[in-house]
């Protein structure tokens, strides 16, 4: 639903720049200040990963799997990467469904 507010200027000044530093729309950011000021849950956020983790955020939302400069999926092509993803996955499903690997 949208609405109008008449709101201080550094008020929105600080809310869009909290906004753009978090990635976020001032939408939601807005959104999600108000679900606190009335004490509502706020929607589950992605987990952060913890600092030294080798996953990061992407701007976009995505986790970002950071690796070593001399790492062996530096030199593989697309198709070995995909078939390692694939086999990574044939394995977590197999793990998952209690059956030998």
């Amino acid at each position: 639903m949208k609405t109008t507010l008449d709101l201080p200027d550094d008020l929105v000044r600080a809310m869009k720049m909290r906004a753009l530093l978090q990635g976020r729309t001032l939408r939601d950011l807005v959104a999600d200040f108000l679900r606190q000021g009335l004490g509502m849950a706020a929607p589950q956020a992605a987990p952060v990963p913890p600092p030294g983790s080798m996953v990061e955020t992407a701007p976009n939302g995505l986790p970002t799997i950071r690796c070593n400069a001399n790492a062996p999926a530096t030199t593989l092509g697309l198709q070995d990467l995909l078939a390692l993803e694939q086999d990574a996955q044939t394995t977590e499903d197999l793990q998952r469904a209690s059956r030998p690997v």
